[in-house]
């Protein structure tokens, strides 16, 4: 263990990835082995400027990190690239493609990108995102960016994750865009429109326009109002110098503020309750015939002898 915190603070490549597997790894052993480890980065870790990239699929998060993540570095930045993809909801696998799309900064020495499965979990990115952050953090990566599976689940735990939530979508994306308006919108902290190119950068302006028009309608998440809306182009690389210096802007505000602290609060109380309700639901399946006990009861749901709440009030009353 001595070791292994040893070469995160190196920033040794190895050593991170054998860190991160281990904080992401759901074994009992491993786990305490991980709170051990993760006691021992997080007087090291919290300095870095964590980003969530987030949009309707096809959006092209990928590519406008592959853009933003070499920009950065060139600019002397060390980004960490945490990407979530979606697990099969039959066989659990996930592709774990998103490397593939940011070719330039995966060759980057001052870069280091870490595709992750999400396990089934809900909220963007994977229940143990947060402390892969601080792994990376702690190895001296002062810009982490996570992309999370996109649009189609709540958002809200990504939210919870980073300081500026980056919402990407595209022109002409109609009733698509009502439908996540109410949800995913509210908790941005910056809008970009991407594709902002050829044929199509002015359709993407336009949708920018109406995306101004249309946010001083949501509650805002804070007193700041409604998030700058911009057009970019990852595949161009226009606009997204100010796309940057937006979100280093909100940070600026965050910091000025106080809301910063305030908001990294809130969501390790959040991962909190999460985490208590999962230990939870293991502890009650570990209980000597729960497993059997639930197996019956969730028979006669499907027969509709019983309806699911009432089998749930015979699991928590020990009946069978």
């Amino acid at each position: 263990m001595d070791d292994l915190v040893v070469g995160v603070l190196a920033g040794d490549r190895t050593s991170m990835g054998r860190a991160i597997t281990l904080v992401e790894s759901t074994r009992l052993g491993d786990r305490r082995d991980a709170q051990e480890l993760l006691a021992q980065l997080l007087p090291h870790a919290g300095g870095a400027h964590r980003v969530g990239i987030s949009g309707v699929p096809g959006a092209g998060k990928s590519t406008l990190i592959d853009s933003l993540g070499t920009r950065l570095t060139r600019a002397g930045h060390r980004v960490g690239v945490l990407a979530v993809d979606p697990s099969s909801m039959v066989t659990g696998g996930s592709i774990l493609g998103d490397k593939t799309r940011m070719a330039t900064l995966a060759a980057d020495e001052n870069a280091f990108i870490r595709p992750s499965p999400s396990a089934g979990t809900l909220g963007g990115v994977t229940s143990t995102t947060p402390n892969a952050i601080t792994v990376l953090e702690a190895a001296g990566y002062d810009v982490v960016l996570v992309e999370t599976v996109g649009v189609g689940q709540s958002e809200a735990a990504v939210h919870a994750s980073v300081d500026c939530l980056c919402v990407l979508t595209l022109a002409g994306a109609g009733d698509e865009l009502q439908t996540v308006k109410r949800g995913l919108l509210e908790v941005a902290d910056v809008l970009a429109v991407n594709k902002a190119d050829g044929g199509n950068e002015k359709s993407a302006r336009l949708a920018a326009a109406e995306l101004r028009r249309a946010l001083p309608l949501l509650a805002p998440t804070s007193g700041e109002g409604p998030p700058p809306v911009m057009a970019v182009s990852a595949a161009t690389g226009a606009g997204i110098d100010e796309l940057w210096d937006c979100i280093v802007e909100h940070r600026r505000t965050l910091d000025t503020s106080g809301a910063l602290a305030a908001r990294r609060s809130r969501g390790r109380l959040a991962r909190m309750r999460v985490l208590l309700e999962r230990r939870l639901v293991d502890q009650f399946e570990s209980r000597p015939g729960a497993t059997e006990r639930q197996a019956a009861l969730e028979r006669a749901v499907e027969q509709g002898k019983i309806t699911p709440e009432a089998a749930v009030d015979r699991l928590l009353s020990g009946a069978s």
